[in-house]
């Protein structure tokens, strides 16, 4: 390349005597332009497409060159930034062009100007960014797009807003990327810092063993500040390799990559979702700003189907910003035109004599001609005041377009955020317009390789903290300070050091100091960017949690019923309180039973259950209720009677034991008493309820549990809680108070007088709040799981939130009776046992009836039989076992009678029978 450069160069300095001069008219029928490419690069095949758009944009309309057409000849270097260029340029100038669009490429353009300076040709380049293109070497030079001067100082005042001495830079050692370091040097020394360490990497053909060896040194850099100029393939590939290979994307580095790599992410949409964007997060990149327009939406909205129809056999790609500025250059070479021709210039070449010496070489570079109207066309377009897809398009006199600004990026997870502007007239902001210094200084918060966070000034994380004038104990200004104390900060600052990064951050206040601050106003500072987090009693939220980040709760904290409370007093019955009347009752009827049945098991072999009818009722009363004490004196002697009493001797000892321990705890406990039971109570009520003003309770209590808003009474303070609960509904003021329970243990720690009633009716709890996606609300997730498992934060809660000697003197609300329902199970298994017990002493007596029956009852009536059953069970076990010897003696006896006296008939050895039996009784 070198040789073919001198060679053109000394037929470029010999002169160039005009052989002839050919012209035409004024208002020719098309113009010739040219467009040098690399229609495989990421600028240069969307450049192609947009070129060819604003060319046919401005040949459809026959009034913006008065019928001339431009007439359009794009060629493509190959991924060539130096001879292919050259060699392109030469052809061009065969076909009487007269301006250029292009090159893509600084290293090119430099090569390319020289024959520009002395072809007169315009030189409108819309990629090449080089500041030393645009000196007084370069007189037809034109940059249609912004200078890395303006991009180098851009990242020289965000090394210096964060307070950063020295930087390492990594660039491509090619015109473009040592003259854009050293702008970088210049402007760094203006803000008294300096690059400590440079990195050149060969232009094309770069190896991964001489990227790792360039990183290694790197590594071994005190600095950990990298600045990275390189182009789109080169670029990737070395974050590729520093995030691998070497972990230099963790904790503690920061990148800063220059607008290469915002221009490879909007043009590739395929990238959000490869691995590369692992490779590349938290790194800030620049991107050339172009405003918001009606031109630009409807070009953006062309794009796709301008892509597909360019290239129908490829995946479509992004426009990136490049595209637009390629767009507007076209325009503005049209706009020239139409100027040129209207002050009478004409489209004349002159062909040059000393390029005769070349006749004979396949180029034909003698046909190549002079531009004589070539300084007039220049003129024009330095001249051109234009608004386009890219804004206002108006040159300096070095040919640069003014007012240059970039938008500042952040990239995270699969996408992009922007976090401020530089412009050259307002510097660093966070506004909307990147030109008008009318917003604050600074970034947003940025999130640096490995989630490292710094906050939007640079130095500190900014944290709002509601400035309260009640429960103080939470969060709270320490007087003559600027510092502030309470449960949440302490809870706060206990996770940040537990975090495996430093994060310096300073406290805001939020407040008038009169009146507790809003927390919705609090947390719609971190969506505006005033604040990077919130600290304090907040509440987690579903509307909450749709604008900002919450950590892990750190204290629960539901809703609960606060009302006033009355001391029951003891009374003489105070010892039937135990049981429920239905306890009591089935109690009653149990002793009553089983007594019952243990008289009729014990019957027949104890005689301390026999007897004339009335003692064997007090008997059945006395056994009964004697073994509640277990001091019954009968004892039980069958084996069914003896099981029916051991299970119920059981029931016994188990309802004795709760009688007891309820009863005690009636008699020694505080026992108290509130006209409202609960939320419940409340909601089908029409009295008024206090809660505290601003709280998300309001919302709560309205659209949840459809309570009146004019039954909401909001409150301030405790003392006004306090005011509200003693003048009650009928002097104004409130039957209860609903609120959280953090606040409420607070409330009642030093007023008996009050209590919780009911149940906590909501399950939330508080958070510290950060901006949506932000990763230190999850690594301060963590951290607080880390308090909670080690103890710190029930610590933390001990040393804010002690309840004191009022709350926990263990006083219960009303009485807690023992139901039936607990104690089912023992009367249902003590039942059983006595219905099986009576189910086999029937079935004994009733198998031992029909042995020991007279057979005679065979022809008996059925309640003879059941008589004689009845009197049967009613007898003595020893009677029952000596009566068939005794029917043998009578038997005997009869037969002597007979045998002696003669015979006798059936009813005197009947009666002779019954006579014996009643002495023997």
């Amino acid at each position: 390349m070198s040789k073919v450069l001198l060679l053109v160069l000394v037929v470029f300095y010999s002169g160039f005597p005009s052989k002839g001069i050919s012209s035409v008219s004024t208002r020719p029928r098309a113009v010739n332009i040219g467009a040098i490419l690399s229609f495989n690069s990421t600028i240069g095949r969307v450049a192609k497409v947009a070129i060819q758009a604003a060319v046919d944009d401005i040949n459809s309309n026959a009034t913006i060159l008065n019928g001339t057409k431009l007439k359009i000849s794009m060629l493509d270097t190959k991924l060539s930034a130096g001879f292919l260029g050259i060699i392109d340029s030469f052809l061009l100038m065969e076909r009487e062009t007269v301006a250029i669009i292009g090159p893509q490429y600084s290293v090119m353009a430099h090569v390319i100007s020289h024959i520009a300076n002395e072809m007169q040709v315009p030189l409108l380049s819309f990629a090449a960014t080089d500041p030393t293109l645009t000196s007084l070497q370069f007189p037809y030079f034109v940059r249609t797009t912004q200078s890395d001067l303006y991009q180098m100082a851009a990242v020289a005042e965000i090394v210096d807003h964060f307070q950063w001495r020295d930087v390492i830079a990594l660039y491509v050692d090619d015109d473009h990327g040592r003259n854009g370091i050293a702008a970088l040097a210049d402007k760094l020394a203006e803000k008294r810092c300096k690059i400590s360490y440079k990195v050149p990497f060969k232009p094309d053909n770069i190896i991964r063993e001489e990227i790792n060896s360039a990183l290694v040194k790197v590594a071994l850099m005190e600095s950990k500040v990298i600045i990275i100029h390189m182009y789109t393939s080169s670029g990737l590939e070395v974050l590729h390799q520093a995030a691998q290979s070497l972990g230099m994307m963790g904790s503690g580095y920061v990148w800063i990559a220059t607008d290469w790599l915002s221009t490879v992410l909007d043009s590739d949409p395929s990238l959000s979702t490869s691995q590369t964007m692992n490779d590349i997060q938290g790194i800030i990149t620049l991107r050339m700003h172009t405003p918001e327009s009606d031109v630009k939406r409807k070009f953006i909205s062309r794009w796709d189907k301008l892509s597909r129809k360019e290239n129908s056999n490829q995946d479509p790609f992004g426009l990136n910003i490049f595209g637009f500025y390629a767009y507007d250059t076209v325009w503005v070479l049209a706009s020239a035109l139409d100027s040129f021709f209207k002050d009478g210039g004409t489209l004349s070449f002159s062909n040059d004599s000393s390029l005769n010496i070349l006749r004979r070489d396949t180029l034909n570079l003698d046909t190549m001609g002079v531009f004589v109207n070539g300084g007039m066309l220049r003129q024009k377009v330095l001249e051109v005041n234009r608004t386009g897809l890219t804004g206002q398009m108006v040159f300096n006199p070095d040919g640069n377009l003014v007012h240059p600004s970039y938008e500042i990026i952040n990239v995270i997870g699969t996408g992009i955020r922007r976090i401020g502007y530089w412009s050259e007239t307002s510097g660093l902001h966070t506004g909307e317009d990147p030109n008008r210094y009318n917003s604050s200084d600074g970034l947003y918060g940025v999130i640096w390789p490995g989630q490292t966070v710094f906050s939007s000034n640079g130095r500190n994380l900014r944290i709002g903290v509601p400035l309260r004038i009640s429960y103080r104990e939470f969060v709270s200004r320490i007087e003559g300070t600027e510092m502030f104390g309470g449960y949440c900060i302490d809870v706060f600052t206990a996770a940040l050091n537990l975090l495996p990064y430093p994060v310096p951050y300073m406290f805001i206040p939020f407040g008038d100091g009169k009146t507790n601050p809003l927390n919705s106003d609090l947390l719609h500072m971190i969506t505006i960017g005033a604040f990077d987090a919130v600290v304090g009693d907040i509440t987690i939220t579903t509307n909450r949690t749709k604008i900002v980040d919450f950590t892990q709760p750190y204290i629960e904290s539901g809703l609960v019923v606060v009302a006033p409370i009355k001391k029951l007093k003891s009374s003489a019955w105070a010892f039937l309180s135990p049981f429920s009347p239905m306890m009591w009752f089935v109690t009653g009827m149990f002793f009553l039973v089983v007594g019952a049945v243990v008289w009729i098991l014990e019957r027949r072999v104890n005689d301390d259950f026999r007897g004339p009818a009335r003692r064997q009722f007090v008997t059945i009363i006395w056994f009964s209720f004697s073994t509640l004490f277990f001091a019954q004196r009968e004892k039980t002697v069958s084996t069914l009677g003896r099981l029916v009493l051991i299970i119920w001797l059981f029931v016994v000892l188990i309802l004795n034991s709760s009688y007891i321990a309820s009863l005690t705890s009636i008699l020694t406990v505080e026992q108290l008493s509130s006209p409202v039971k609960g939320i419940e109570s409340l909601v089908i009520s029409n009295d008024r309820i206090g809660f505290l003003r601003g709280s998300f309770a309001e919302n709560y209590l309205t659209e949840e549990l459809n309570i009146h808003r004019s039954r909401l009474v909001p409150l301030n303070s405790p003392s006004e809680y306090e005011k509200a609960l003693k003048d009650g509904p009928a002097n104004g003021g409130v039957t209860a108070i609903i609120d959280e329970r953090a606040y409420m243990e607070l409330f009642l720690a030093t007023r008996c007088e009050y209590s919780i009633v009911g149940q906590e009716f909501t399950k939330m709890g508080w958070g510290f709040a950060f901006p949506r996606d932000s990763p230190l609300a999850i690594d301060m997730s963590t951290a607080i799981l880390k308090l909670s498992e080690n103890g710190d934060l029930q610590r933390i809660h001990d040393k804010w939130l002690t309840r004191s000697a009022c709350s926990s003197e263990g006083a219960k609300q009303g009485i807690d009776r023992l139901e039936l329902k607990s104690f089912w199970g023992l009367f249902l298994l003590s039942g059983i046992a006595c219905f099986i017990a009576l189910l086999c002493y029937v079935a004994r007596m009733a198998y031992r009836f029909s042995r020991h029956s007279n057979t005679n009852l065979d022809h008996s009536s059925q309640s003879s039989r059941l008589r004689s059953f009845l009197s049967f069970v009613n007898e003595r076990e020893e009677e029952v076992k000596y009566r068939p010897k005794r029917r043998r003696k009578e038997k005997c006896s009869c037969r002597k009678v007979v045998h002696e006296g003669g015979s006798l008939d059936d009813s005197t050895v009947s009666v002779h029978i019954e006579n014996n039996a009643t002495a023997q009784d």
